[in-house]
């Protein structure tokens, strides 16, 4: 959050009015500064209606609390798609890897049984057969046609045996592994499919404050526009104006305190960051004499537990330890 001009003007000037306090040998009662903080904007990256806020301006929500939900009728008919894909490209990997069914390789035995059956009888028949012929009872024809038939019978319960035995084997394995990728492929749309529909309940990820609510229940809300705009507390900061004499002395992690209106004892705070730029308070020429108006902007941050002490914008003095 940026303050407005005048406020940053107004502490600019402080600045520079403890910069001349100092150069005239008194030691600073402390450095001006305001309070800022880092929002985040909570959105959803698939659009559609809302159907569901569930905070206010200014609840403290706690992490995994549900914020708002998007109508998801499209999502969820998506996600139980995916879900019958998949459970029915796992059933024919199933079927693929375990062959013929039971009851397909019981009717094979079935129709080998009878085959072999066949293949006694006409054996039988051409034992009598070739008995008659040696005496001269029946004609080589007929017995050829004896033979013949045998033979075909016996072709016929080797091609059942064979399938019997085939049927009892898996499929083959170029098969199965096609059918896997399809299983692969079914799995990774439906976990699309639920990603989708979960980005349509939005759940808190941190701990904060609703600071505002941008839409209400029944607007339709664009993919990636914010609906919620949340300031956790370890995104309250300090910042506050040091000059350029004095800022050598100090690095991140020092330690410091902070004093506000209304704020009951000062609040501690440790140094995040030191400006590398300098800047002018207020806006002049440069010059060996007005040197002394350069200030550096630095920025501190309270402990967690802390951070519900100061407000966005409020202006603050900090005394460095």
């Amino acid at each position: 959050m940026t303050p407005p001009p005048t406020l940053r003007h107004a502490a600019l000037a402080c600045g520079a009015l403890l910069v001349l306090t100092a150069c005239s040998g008194g030691a600073p009662a402390g450095y001006q500064g305001y309070v800022e903080g880092e929002f985040v904007h909570v959105a959803s990256p698939i659009g559609g209606r809302l159907d569901r806020l569930a905070v206010k301006r200014g609840d403290a929500v706690a992490t995994g609390a549900p914020l708002f939900a998007l109508e998801a009728v499209n999502e969820s008919a998506a996600q139980r798609q995916a879900l019958e894909q998949l459970r029915a490209a796992e059933a024919q990997l199933a079927d693929l890897r375990q062959g013929r069914r039971p009851p397909e390789i019981d009717v094979t035995r079935a129709k080998l049984a009878e085959a072999r059956a066949e293949a006694q009888k006409s054996a039988t028949r051409l034992a009598r057969d070739e008995a008659q012929f040696r005496v001269g009872g029946i004609a080589r024809a007929q017995l050829d046609d004896t033979r013949a038939a045998h033979e075909a019978d016996l072709a016929r319960a080797r091609s059942l045996e064979s399938e019997v035995q085939v049927g009892e084997l898996p499929s083959r394995t170029d098969q199965i592994r096609a059918q896997g990728a399809q299983v692969a492929a079914a799995r990774a749309a439906l976990e699309q499919a639920q990603w989708k529909l979960d980005q349509k309940t939005v759940m808190s990820t941190r701990d904060g404050v609703v600071v505002d609510t941008l839409y209400r229940e029944g607007e339709f809300v664009k993919e990636g526009n914010p609906v919620v705009r949340m300031l956790p507390p370890a995104n309250v900061k300090v910042r506050f104006f040091v000059p350029q004499g004095l800022v050598g002395a100090i690095a991140p992690g020092r330690a410091a305190s902070v004093s506000c209106d209304g704020c009951a004892a000062p609040v501690p705070v440790t140094v995040s960051y030191v400006s590398t730029e300098a800047e002018y308070t207020p806006p002049v020429i440069y010059s060996n004499e007005t040197r002394a108006k350069l200030v550096f902007m630095v920025e501190a941050r309270p402990e967690v537990a802390d951070a519900a002490k100061l407000r966005p914008g409020q202006p603050v003095s900090v005394v460095l330890k």
